[in-house]
């Protein structure tokens, strides 16, 4: 694996093709990319997050910026994408596919709009680490936890746990509708929590608040993604009240109540960094 340091220099950059598109769940989406570079990515890790590029309507090609100091280099507005961040779902070398799922929430974000809308052929930009990194660490007991925005990595996670590992997940999405089939081996049992029309709910924190936590001793590994205030509940219950290290959480939160990704996107950082 290689070192954290030299990571930068293993991003790829590639435009793919949507080849076509799955409703898994009435508001997930699949979407289905193919194109000359989907090799490329073929050592990438299932899970881990990558940058797409849409394009703004009427341009054909992706302008890729350079990423400079913690942020995008600016290009001419006319061909400037929009950069979002999302998940490596999977990869398929024989087909030459590559999957992105999306939250369909309708028009209000440029990501979930792009993939409502895209149709055969329209073209993505893709920007991911081409190497293998690591997802989680080896552990004895696993807490995963998250909302529908960490349905990708949370998945990735328990196809990939090895079997009979003990654990338990708490999924929150907004209908019973809404559950999707997860594949695992694990003993990692799966929760799911519905928050109907109240989006702002403290379902998943009182949910890990009721977990009976292995001691200290037992290697131990929470892997936690979901809404900006619901991932700071969380990650000050564990590390604060529960004692448990930095290394044995990892929590980041995805999005803000009415805040963009890029406007929340610095204090969504320093809050991860804070702890």
């Amino acid at each position: 694996m290689a070192k954290k340091e030299n990571k930068a220099q293993h991003i790829i950059n590639a435009t793919l093709k949507v080849k076509h598109k799955t409703y898994i769940t009435p508001h997930y989406l699949r979407i289905t990319l193919t194109g000359a570079d989907v090799p490329r990515f073929a050592a990438a890790t299932i899970g881990e997050n990558n940058k797409i590029f849409i394009p703004p309507t009427g341009i054909t090609e992706i302008h890729f910026p350079t990423f400079e100091n913690g942020k995008w280099s600016p290009l001419p507005p006319e061909v400037s994408p929009v950069v979002r961040t999302y998940t490596h779902r999977g990869i398929d070398l024989e087909k030459n596919e590559m999957y992105i799922d999306f939250v369909a929430h309708g028009d209000n974000g440029p990501a979930s709009a792009w993939a409502m809308h895209a149709k055969e052929d329209d073209i993505l930009g893709i920007a991911m680490y081409g190497l293998k990194t690591e997802l989680y660490p080896e552990a004895d007991w696993y807490l995963l936890a998250g909302d529908a925005t960490a349905i990708p990595v949370i998945s990735a996670i328990l196809e990939e746990l090895p079997e009979n590992t003990p654990g338990v997940a708490h999924i929150l999405v907004e209908n019973p509708q809404e559950i999707q089939p997860i594949q695992t081996r694990s003993k990692v049992v799966v929760n799911w929590h519905f928050y109907g029309d109240n989006l702002q709910n403290t379902i998943l924190q009182d949910q890990i608040r009721e977990i009976v936590l292995p001691e200290a001793t037992t290697r131990r590994f929470g892997y936690v993604a979901a809404e900006f205030s619901a991932v700071k509940a969380i990650r000050n219950y564990l590390r604060k009240e529960q004692n448990w290290t930095k290394e044995e959480l990892y929590a980041y939160s995805y999005w803000k109540f009415g805040t963009s990704e890029d406007q929340s996107a610095i204090e969504r950082r320093e809050e991860h960094q804070s702890v």
